[in-house]
């Protein structure tokens, strides 16, 4: 089959010929239909977050048509719509027990450590491959289990409460997801900051205050939108210091800061005035929960999340078409979201 790998660190990807995956008695072999591109794979290719072993097939965010099952299966058969749990984990220690699998010690998350779905095929244990209502096309359906699931993690990670106001900062592909999803956790006011208008009027219209940071200073504007209360809720999902700066600064009393983008950079803070004088709490949040996605699912299959006009383009299983896309979200642009549709 086709694949579209990382052979090397900071060089484009490759399109290689490999072998059509084997499958276990518990696994499902699925015909890959769209996979989406996300800002990860940038950080893949340029080595911020390291992969392993090279070479790797990229692309976690997956859907597609069971092909194949094992001979232990019993809740999946071919030719069933599916999205796939980017997470392979053991089920058995005691972080999967405890519902944390993202600390599993043998875990291996797809297309960073085993291959994924930049490919015409992929193999995954069929805990991991959840049905996928008609109702969602197989490119939303990717895009909902990194994007939406990774903002829907960090809501809950948030704490956010019915009443409070929260701010979204980066709204791309999981920052689309990240306003809708805020609004539906009970949220008053919701503020989009992004530094492209285009993004900005669509939160606008899925109900976002939106804050330029072009044409002004977001802390400053949230500020002044909330009467100078800041927001109880804020949500990082650019992945620099700077704005994860904004993140902390922003905060009410008592407020949440939620990182979520990756970067290499060092966050400083003035620990008294930024975060002990209000009590602010700075949480981490890394990828997502399998028990999140059924409910990530049916949000979606009801309109409640819509993720209809987060995919801006699909493109074909190629690695020129690939390795141009990660240049265009290298530099923060090229649409919302673009989906590989083999």
């Amino acid at each position: 089959m086709k694949a579209v790998r990382l052979v090397q660190v900071g060089s484009p990807l490759e399109m290689q010929d490999v072998p059509v995956p084997k499958i276990g008695d518990k696994d499902v072999l699925v015909r890959v239909k769209a996979a989406g591109i996300c800002h990860s794979d940038v950080h893949y290719r340029a080595g911020t977050s390291p992969v392993r072993p090279l070479p790797m097939t990229l692309g976690h965010e997956v859907s597609g048509v069971v092909e194949e099952v094992g001979s232990a299966v019993r809740d999946l058969a071919p030719g069933d719509r599916v999205c796939l749990h980017y997470n392979i984990t053991c089920g058995d220690c005691t972080w999967c027990a405890s519902g944390n699998e993202q600390f599993c010690p043998t875990g291996l998350m797809i297309g960073h450590y085993t291959d994924g779905g930049f490919a015409q095929f992929i193999a995954v244990p069929s805990r991991n491959a959840l049905r996928l209502p008609p109702e969602i096309s197989f490119e939303q359906g990717a895009t909902l289990m990194c994007a939406s699931a990774t903002a829907f993690h960090a809501l809950r990670k948030s704490g956010l409460r019915a009443g409070e106001t929260a701010a979204i900062i980066g709204v791309g592909g999981l920052g689309m997801s990240a306003v809708q999803l805020a609004r539906a956790f009970g949220a008053l006011t919701v503020f989009a900051v992004d530094i492209r208008q285009e993004t900005l009027d669509l939160a606008s219209r899925y109900g976002a205050v939106p804050v330029n940071a072009c044409t002004a200073n977001p802390v400053e504007a949230i500020r002044k939108l909330t009467r100078g209360r800041g927001a109880d809720v804020a949500i990082e999902l650019i992945g620099s210091s700077r704005t994860m700066h904004q993140a902390v600064q922003c905060l009410a009393p008592l407020g949440r800061a939620v990182l979520v983008g990756i970067t290499s950079e060092p966050l400083t803070l003035d620990t008294y005035r930024e975060v002990l004088g209000g009590e602010a709490q700075v949480i981490g949040s890394n990828d997502h929960l399998l028990s999140e996605l059924p409910t990530v699912i049916e949000m979606a299959r009801r309109g409640t999340l819509d993720t209809s006009q987060v995919v801006t383009r699909s493109i074909p299983l190629d690695a020129s078409a690939i390795n141009a896309a990660l240049d265009g979200l290298e530099k923060y642009a090229g649409g919302i979201r673009t989906v590989v549709a083999p």
